[in-house]
């Protein structure tokens, strides 16, 4: 088994190599962990845990206010899914 922290660091190695930003987020609770930025204005809000992990009630909430403000919010539980992440919205 693999920590979070090992998928948010694939995440960030993934996005930077080609060429976008992943930036930390961690300013209060329930915000997602990293805010992806990518060409022609495309903003990514990314949640990573691990597979045994679970979505707080809080990050529901964060989340659900996000996307009501048109904001596109992925929750990525392995690399498999960091993967997929990349290939449908980096490529």
């Amino acid at each position: 088994m693999y920590l979070e922290k090992s998928v948010e660091q694939y995440l960030r190695k993934q996005v930077i190599a080609r060429g976008g930003m992943c930036i930390k987020l961690d300013s209060e609770a329930g915000l997602p962990d990293r805010l992806v930025i990518w060409k022609n204005g495309r903003n990514y809000y990314v949640e990573l845990k691990r597979p045994e992990g679970r979505l707080s009630a809080i990050q529901k909430e964060y989340h659900e206010r996000l996307r009501k403000l048109g904001q596109k919010v992925f929750v990525l539980w392995n690399f498999d899914d960091v993967n997929n992440f990349v290939k449908e919205n980096l490529l």
